[in-house]
């Protein structure tokens, strides 16, 4: 293929001018890293309804990391819009777990890491139950860098990141959004987090008050 001078491109860029646009134009991708037994009842439950009210006006949300919700598929598969397409989840979850690990250094196997075992999570299924709470869908792996890429590729403008004991991933061109699970791991990484929904579980702010406050990061963000 013919290179092109970047310096080509550069008038047409210098005639893009700021405008206000609706919500709609918002596709989230949504991740999870470094979880923790907060996870299913502070950041996704509120990243959850922060999603609801994004789709109520428009907007999109990405939910990849397919093999995470291993287990607990069939609360996605009875939202389907038609049975075809639950079977369809279904069976990307059996090729994630009898062709693709097999062979390879991936466990498909109920067991948790060790750092979320760390954290408090004793099964797969309280790992899958935080992830699917998340909740829309786009088949990819579980590690984070190679599924917020693909989000951003697949036409993600931001990323939510939920942890629960830390993480330092962050993404370009779409910015990344930390939110913490809980007020100690906030405190120890206040300059690489960003919301703190531990307030939630320490009955100083309310669930909603928390995911409303998140909604309105989103927007501030991509301005």
């Amino acid at each position: 293929m013919k290179k092109r001078p970047s310096g080509l491109f550069f008038p047409e860029a210098n005639k893009v001018q700021h405008e206000t646009v609706s919500a709609s134009h918002l596709c989230i991708g949504l991740q999870c890293g470094g979880s923790d037994g907060f996870a299913s009842i502070t950041a996704n439950p509120a990243l959850e309804a922060a999603i609801d009210l994004l789709s109520q006006h428009g907007g999109t949300g990405l939910l990849s990391e397919t093999p995470e919700i291993y287990g607990v598929e069939h609360t996605l598969t009875r939202r389907a819009v038609s049975q075809a397409v639950g079977e369809k989840l279904i069976k990307r979850i059996r090729w994630w777990k009898n062709e693709y690990s097999v062979g390879r250094a991936v466990q498909i196997n109920g067991q948790v890491s060790s750092g979320n075992q760390i954290g408090g999570l004793a099964k797969i299924f309280e790992k899958s139950l935080g992830s699917s709470i998340k909740c829309v869908t786009g088949p990819s792996p579980g590690f984070d860098p190679v599924s917020a890429t693909g989000q951003i590729a697949g036409g993600a403008n931001l990323i939510a990141f939920t942890t629960g004991r830390g993480s330092m991933f962050s993404s370009k061109p779409a910015p990344c959004i930390k939110l913490t699970t809980n007020t100690p791991m906030y405190e120890r990484l206040t300059e690489d987090m960003d919301i703190n929904f531990g307030e939630s579980l320490d009955d100083t702010v309310s669930v909603q008050e928390m995911w409303q406050r998140l909604f309105d990061l989103f927007l501030r963000t991509v301005v």
